[in-house]
């Protein structure tokens, strides 16, 4: 069974920062690429960092230099430590391997907000 569980997520004004952490079951974490996405109200679910086994990063340009995105192999555990937050930052931020889609299984996410 497909299991995401991801924590994190919190309330900061603009500036601060954040660290997110996902907890994944063994068959999507290994030994597949892994990414943060994430939903703003009324918008699509975005990629915006991700992560091959090997540890090679991409990110979507709004968020680099500001987002930085981790995984612990052998804690089946992938990690986004998010700076200099923005109030567009704001969205449900969910973790998945690279490429899901919709009809992949997906945990409940993470709330950030991000206040001006």
């Amino acid at each position: 069974q497909v299991q995401l569980v991801e924590s994190g997520g919190g309330s900061v004004q603009a500036g601060g920062s954040l660290r997110l952490s996902c907890a994944a079951s063994g068959s999507i974490f290994t030994p597949n690429s892994m990414g943060w996405y994430r939903q703003a109200p009324g918008r699509q679910r975005e990629l915006v960092a991700a992560i091959t086994w090997s540890g090679i990063t991409w990110y979507v340009d709004s968020v680099k230099g500001r987002f930085t995105i981790s995984r612990d192999n052998a804690k089946n555990t992938v990690y986004l430590q998010m700076n200099n937050l923005k109030p567009e930052d704001t969205a449900v931020y969910y973790c998945n391997k690279r490429f899901a889609s919709a009809s992949d299984s997906w945990g409940q996410g993470t709330q950030v907000t991000v206040s001006s």
